[in-house]
């Protein structure tokens, strides 16, 4: 009897210790990030909430902006930058391109889209039934969403795709379209030249009816060998972002002027309109692996092509 309250004793013992260990771990990670890191992150709302990261206080984050995921992509794949903000299809093509060789680190922006209209016609997606809807995104995440939502409230829409998002947005402001799908910041950049127009669907609470998925639209990736060997920095790197993410959030008038200054977006009055529908974010370990999966699997349902072919590994997820 004794022997086994003994070993009962020793095992509890040695859990405790494990869990101190961990805790004690985490506890020690350093204040400051000691280890120089390349990050890129691309104009709008998936590189918004790396503002924080950009300062003279943070001399260790190297922080490039890109115009355009096809900017991003060659330097990442070439090894130029190490961890990055991109399209969560994106993140998807990169692992199946780098044979695995990629991992998703955090989500970092929700549902962007919106459709906006000149006039009060529409107040629900069966609304948009019959009707006239310009978009962009064509081939792209967006024309995915779009028609997995159309098709779940059963409409068929006329829908005509423009190619960039500025031209659409100044077609909307100058009443060429009547009603249109657009990301931010877009959408705000069109409501700041035309007043009457307004927001007639956040896609995200639409997709929110239909779906048990979240609507995924940015995730924070890096190559698995840059993690493996900077465990301590990611970590860190982590902890900063998430801080950085939180002060955007709350802290709306001073991000916007980082966010212009950093040139993210063109305008200090534009950041400032736009934060609050941006659904910049922090999802990691288990929570963001269930959102990002829920995601992939609705894009490579919609088509396979999207998601580099085929839905990544459990390895894929970092700290899930």
């Amino acid at each position: 009897m004794k022997r086994s309250v003994s070993i009962i004793l020793a095992a509890l013992m040695l859990v405790s210790c494990i869990a101190l260990t961990a805790c004690k771990k985490e506890e020690q990670l350093p204040e400051e990030q000691t280890t120089d890191i390349r990050i890129a992150a691309l104009k709008g709302p998936t590189g918004m909430g790396m503002v924080k990261l950009m300062g003279d206080d943070q001399p260790h984050y190297q922080v490039s902006i890109e115009a355009s995921p096809d900017a991003l992509t060659p330097r990442f794949i070439s090894g130029d930058v190490d961890i990055a903000a991109v399209p969560v299809n994106l993140a998807s093509v990169l692992y199946n391109k780098l044979e695995g060789d990629v991992a998703v680190l955090a989500v970092n922006t929700l549902g962007v889209l919106y459709v906006l209209e000149n006039g009060d016609s529409v107040h629900s997606v069966a609304d948009l039934q019959g009707k006239k809807l310009y978009a962009t995104g064509q081939a792209a995440t967006p024309e995915y969403i779009l028609n997995y939502l159309l098709d779940k409230n059963g409409v068929t829409a006329d829908i005509e795709y423009v190619g960039e998002h500025a031209a659409l947005a100044t077609m909307l402001a100058g009443g060429e379209a009547e009603i249109g799908m657009l990301p931010q910041p877009n959408v705000t950049a069109a409501m700041l030249q035309n007043a009457d127009l307004r927001i007639a669907l956040d896609l995200t609470k639409e997709w929110n009816k239909v779906s048990d998925t979240q609507l995924v639209q940015g995730v924070i990736i890096a190559r698995k060998s840059f993690v493996e060997n900077n465990k301590e920095a990611v970590e860190i790197f982590l902890r900063d972002y998430e801080a950085s993410t939180k002060f955007v959030n709350e802290n709306v008038d001073e991000a916007a002027k980082l966010i212009a200054e950093a040139e993210i977006l063109p305008k200090e009055a534009l950041a400032k309109k736009a934060i609050p529908t941006c659904n910049i974010t922090f999802i990691k370990g288990g929570d963001m692996k269930t959102a990002v999966s829920g995601m992939l699997g609705v894009l490579f349902e919609a088509n396979p092509k999207s998601i580099g072919g085929k839905l990544p590994g459990d390895d894929f997820y970092y700290g899930a």
